[in-house]
């Protein structure tokens, strides 16, 4: 099993505004072999630095299965308009990729 999740810093006030692209994207996730689930979430505003934590979390087969999606027609399309949404956002999300340890 594979987690791969993106860390978003959202700009304080931009929060409902970043949910509802997540929410009317066309992400065609089901439909790609090996993907599980998707969660969208939402962390505790730190006031002081200007922004609310975010994390896309999709889980997968396998780590080849995601990296299959991010080649795919389906992930060009539903990150096609990424870049309208940066004035939301304190610096690029932060990718991070997890396998589970089997045992513990």
């Amino acid at each position: 099993m594979y987690f791969a999740m993106n860390r978003f810093r959202v700009a304080s006030g931009k929060e409902e505004a970043f949910e509802a692209v997540w929410k009317g994207r066309n992400s065609s996730l089901a439909e790609m072999p090996g993907f599980i689930d998707f969660h969208l979430l939402r962390g505790e505003s730190v006031p002081e630095e200007g922004y609310t934590p975010f994390i896309s979390k999709s889980t997968w087969e396998s780590k080849d299965a995601f990296l299959a999606w991010t080649k795919s027609e389906s992930f060009r399309s539903a990150h096609r308009s990424a870049g309208d949404s940066r004035a939301m956002y304190l610096g690029p999300p932060k990718f991070e990729g997890y396998t589970v340890v089997e045992g513990a």
